[in-house]
């Protein structure tokens, strides 16, 4: 399977988030993954990408030309393959297509507004498609809150819970994409 991570460029984040997501990418690759991702050399997009290739795995990678012409990141260029996309929303769309699930790794702003993306469109039903966040040190504790938070007021279904798993254990994360639970819901009712 084609698994998507979204994480973060930054070369500044804690090694303690990095291990684990170098770990995540190997332990994808041994169970005969390919990762999908945002084609960075450095922070957790790097670390996922050394992972899946010290474990085997095919890498597809996706970046903006702009970010190779404006040495805007630094691109991870052992990719298998690399789809230089015309801008960011082509990124997004050409991941999203290549990817059969996805794992939400600590990230910014850009990791964020892709973990919302993808859940609105699952919720809309428009993809069909497990959705991981790999919460590593408790990242995401504060978002997996605000979301509860959300449901407790009604701005969100409280259904909207079980779009996703929030976990920090990759067998768990990895199990859940390849037999993710069967959802049955109606993307009307999720609105209401």
């Amino acid at each position: 399977m084609n698994i998507c991570v979204y994480g973060a460029a930054s070369e500044r984040i804690d090694r303690v988030y990095t291990d684990e997501i170098y770990k995540l990418g190997e332990a994808m690759a041994r169970r005969g993954h390919a990762l999908v991702f945002g084609a960075g050399c450095t922070g957790a997009m790097g670390a996922a990408a050394r992972g899946v290739k010290a474990g085997g795995g095919k890498i597809y990678g996706y970046i903006p030309q702009f970010f190779r012409d404006e040495m805007v990141e630094r691109i991870f260029e052992e990719c298998t393959e690399i789809t230089y996309t015309a801008d960011m929303r082509e990124r997004k769309a050409g991941m999203e297509n290549k990817a059969d699930g996805f794992i939400i790794t600590p990230g910014g702003i850009g990791t964020m507004e892709e973990f919302f993306e993808i859940l609105t469109l699952r919720q809309l039903r428009r993809i069909d498609k497990p959705i991981v966040i790999f919460n590593i040190c408790g990242f995401y504790d504060e978002l997996a809150a605000c979301i509860k938070s959300a449901i407790e007021k009604h701005f969100i279904a409280e259904e909207c819970e079980e779009l996703y798993l929030v976990t920090e254990d990759i067998d768990e994360a990895l199990d859940y994409l390849e037999n993710p639970p069967e959802i049955n819901y109606n993307a009307r009712e999720l609105k209401k």
